[in-house]
């Protein structure tokens, strides 16, 4: 809501408006993301046991959340909708349920799930193995590596990612498009509201919730990769 310029309401009944699309939008794009971003990490070690590189690394998940944002966009659209209207998810659907909605703001999902997704799948792991490597004595363990890890990947995946989703909220919040037009049309409203300033709205609260996301999400993956696929990990 503070995205679009809207007043902040803090009861629950408002505050979990769209929990049940959110749900599923962050279960289909986390498992998109994963599968996604093994397949094209596997692709490019083509059976090789070497270590993949940083734009390696990075490429894989630029791609996995690329892709994600496909499922992302009418989820958020759902979520979003709800949250505007306090609509049902089934009347909410029935109200956006035509192609010229249900993809809007896909460009702004599509960049911002791939920064994402290399924010918390590549950035991570990169950061935990550099400071292993060059600091040992202080981080001889990974569990130790992961919280630095973690909020450095959540700075680079929230705020260069903050405008693109933005101007995909305030979009998807308008799909009367009375507002806001185009992804172009819409960046340039919200600049000539409020400068570059206005493109980070809410992006504190973004942050914080990155970062625990992705401490939750590095630790899970370090957990049940080794255990569902012991041979890659030896």
């Amino acid at each position: 809501m503070i995205q679009q310029g809207q007043p902040l309401s803090f009861k629950p009944a408002k505050l979990y408006r769209g929990v049940g699309a959110n749900c599923v939008n962050m279960g289909s794009c986390t498992m998109l993301q994963f599968a996604v971003g093994g397949t094209l990490k596997k692709a490019i070690l083509n059976g090789s046991t070497r270590k993949l590189s940083i734009l390696e690394e990075m490429g894989a998940g630029i791609g996995a959340g690329t892709v994600s944002a496909l499922a992302a966009t009418p989820l958020e659209l759902i979520m979003i909708q709800q949250q505007r209207k306090g609509l049902s998810t089934i009347e909410t659907v029935k109200s956006i349920a035509t192609p010229n909605n249900f993809f809007r703001g896909f460009a702004g999902a599509a960049v911002r799930e791939a920064l994402w997704t290399c924010g918390y799948l590549s950035i991570p792991p990169i950061v935990r193995r550099e400071l292993m490597t060059r600091f040992p004595d202080k981080f001889d363990s990974a569990a130790k590596a992961r919280i630095p890890a973690a909020l450095l990947g959540g700075l680079f995946a929230c705020y260069l990612t903050q405008p693109f989703d933005t101007v995909k909220t305030c979009m998807q919040g308008d799909i009367e498009r009375k507002t806001y037009g185009t992804f172009s049309e819409t960046a340039k409203m919200l600049h000539s509201e409020a400068g570059i300033s206005a493109f980070y709205r809410g992006a504190t609260f973004r942050y914080a919730r990155m970062c625990c996301a992705i401490f939750m999400m590095d630790t899970l993956q370090g957990l049940v990769g080794p255990a569902l696929f012991p041979n890659a990990f030896k």
